[in-house]
């Protein structure tokens, strides 16, 4: 493989410098000034990131045909690439669920047929009675009803379960599904699924993470009055983590219409403008470790049967362009986010170093170009869904160019 050197504005989590990137076999050979003639030049309007990852991704294919209307890994990777997002870790809750070695490796053996580009890290089921791999692998842990049957009816059964995990990677969907059940004949998704239950379920897993020794993780978070209890528990040094998705920090319940309720559908549902605000911060401050994305690719019709979830693979990048220029993120909090602390979380799993501008570390690389916007058009997006809650949105700025072990890839016409 010819050496690849790249250079441009270098963004990492320890600052922005001009220089190169001499890519080699694959990997980053070495990073500084006059590494020789580049091969790739980007100007100082772009911003050059370790590959950006997405830790919380639905592919959705499995080895049941009834499925094969939704997401296949194939083109979750196109998607993925057209977003500027090289690797990718997909949730468990397929109809065929991935709980055990035997299940786990089925869908293993699937993906790794097709030989795509972007990296998948799988997450394996925990549900009722389950447990652990033989192989080191994440977790998910649904507390209440999701896609498919992998999930608790009470907090109990689900402690009685993790009580084989201990010192596990286990990752939480956090809502209480006992309060769930209480809540199930209110009037709207927002009133069925209030903060209350995060708050009850965030409560229960950060005991359950300190009981058994869990590396522990909070998907999609987006109550505000719940960040105080992760902040509490990262300080004193219960290992959590928690993700924050584009579609908690970008729209609320004060966007919601008639018209466009079914598409704003997700678990947990939009909060307040204030949790908004608050999930923006926890991003901003460090409360908050991942922008993951949740992609839920679900399609039109099933949409408008009210499925929950959006797709987001395609806008990553873009959206990331927004908390950059209009919100105001440092390219530093950007690499902490989208680069250094997925990689962090993956490379448990992985052959090679995720994350990092650094040599030894994959030569993935992700271009956000600042000063070229980008308006979301829906034939433009690789999701086989075909839909993304941005169409029309314009953002400030565009993904000019992603690198897979040293290798530009193509991507949609932009």
């Amino acid at each position: 493989m010819p050496l690849t050197i790249v250079e441009g504005q270098l963004a990492d989590i320890d600052g922005v410098r001009r220089g190169q990137i001499a890519i080699a076999d694959g990997v980053i050979a070495a990073v500084g000034a006059n590494l020789g003639t580049p091969t790739h030049v980007f100007g100082d309007d772009c911003l050059i990131f370790a590959g950006m990852g997405d830790i919380h991704i639905h592919a959705r294919e499995d080895i049941t045909q009834h499925e094969m209307h939704k997401e296949t890994f194939a083109c979750a990777c196109a998607a993925a690439l057209n977003g500027g997002v090289l690797h990718v870790a997909d949730m468990p809750n397929n109809p065929a669920a991935p709980i055990d070695d035997a299940s786990y490796t089925v869908k293993e053996s699937l993906l790794l047929s097709q030989k795509l580009p972007v990296v998948f890290t799988l997450y394996a089921g925990i549900g009722p009675g389950t447990k652990p791999l033989v192989r080191n692998v994440p977790y998910k842990a649904y507390m209440g009803p999701s896609v498919g049957h992998l999930f608790f009816s009470s907090l109990e059964q689900l402690d009685k379960t993790l009580a084989d995990y201990v010192g596990q990677a286990v990752s939480f969907h956090c809502e209480d599904p006992v309060l769930l059940e209480a809540h199930k004949e209110a009037a709207t998704h927002e009133a069925r699924r209030p903060p209350e239950c995060e708050l009850s379920a965030t409560r229960f897993a950060l005991t359950m993470i300190e009981k058994y020794n869990l590396r522990g993780k909070l998907c999609h978070y987006s109550v505000g009055e719940g960040l105080q209890l992760i902040r509490a528990a990262k300080a004193k040094g219960i290992s959590v983590t928690a993700e924050v998705t584009p579609h908690h920090v970008y729209y609320d319940t004060a966007q919601i219409t008639p018209a466009n309720r079914g598409w704003m559908q997700m678990n947990p549902p939009l909060r307040s403008p204030s949790d908004r605000e608050a999930m923006l911060e926890a991003l901003r401050d460090g409360t908050a470790d991942y922008l993951a994305t949740d992609h839920a690719p679900h399609t039109l019709a099933e949409k408008e049967r009210g499925m929950s979830g959006q797709p987001h693979l395609d806008t990553y990048g873009p959206f990331v362009t927004w908390l950059l220029v209009e919100k105001g993120f440092t390219p530093e909090r950007i690499a902490a986010i989208c680069s250094a602390n997925p990689g962090t979380f993956v490379n448990s799993y992985q052959s090679g170093k995720w994350g990092r501008l650094l040599p030894g570390y994959i030569g993935a690389l992700t271009v956000l170009d600042l000063k070229v916007p980008k308006t979301i058009r829906r034939e433009e997006l690789k999701t086989k869904c075909g839909w993304s809650p941005f169409e029309g949105v314009t953002f400030p700025g565009s993904v000019a160019a992603v690198f897979v072990r040293g290798e530009r890839q193509s991507q949609t016409a932009r």
